[in-house]
C-alpha cells in the first residue's frame, strides 16, 4: 500500500521561506529517487525536484535553482523541501512522488504553498 502524506504549506510573504515534509511508506521510499511535484490553478503539474535513493545527487527545475533544497532521510521514510526566497510564482499545490520511471499513480492529497507580493 502507497502512503505520500505532505505537510508543512502555508501562507507567506514573498521572500519568506518554508519547509515541506512527505512522509512516505517504506514500500515506494525505500527502492525510488523521490521528487516533488507542483500544480498552479490552471496549469500542469510540473516537477520541482528529485533525489536519488542515496541522497547524494540532486536536480531542480530552473525556475527553482538556488532557493530550494531537497533533503531525504532513509531511516525515516520522509523527504523534505527548504524553500527560500519564495516568489509569488512558487504558489501552487506541492505533492510528493517516486520520479522513475514516473510518478505513481497514487498522490497524496498534496499541501498548498501560497506566497503573497
Amino acid at each position: 500500500q502507497v502512503q505520500l502524506v505532505e505537510s508543512g504549506g502555508g501562507l507567506v510573504q514573498a521572500g519568506g521561506s518554508l519547509r515541506l515534509s512527505c512522509a512516505a511508506s517504506g514500500r515506494i521510499f525505500a527502492s525510488n529517487a523521490m521528487a516533488w511535484y507542483r500544480q498552479a490553478p490552471g496549469k500542469q503539474r510540473e516537477l520541482v525536484a528529485y533525489i536519488s535513493l542515496g541522497g547524494g545527487n540532486t536536480n531542480y527545475a530552473d525556475v527553482v535553482k538556488g532557493r530550494f533544497t531537497i533533503s531525504r532521510d532513509n531511516a525515516k521514510n520522509t523527504m523534505y523541501l527548504q524553500m527560500n526566497n519564495l516568489k509569488p510564482e512558487d504558489t501552487a499545490v506541492y505533492y510528493c512522488n517516486r520520479r522513475w520511471p514516473a510518478p505513481h499513480d497514487y498522490w497524496g492529497q498534496g499541501t498548498q504553498v501560497t506566497v503573497s507580493s
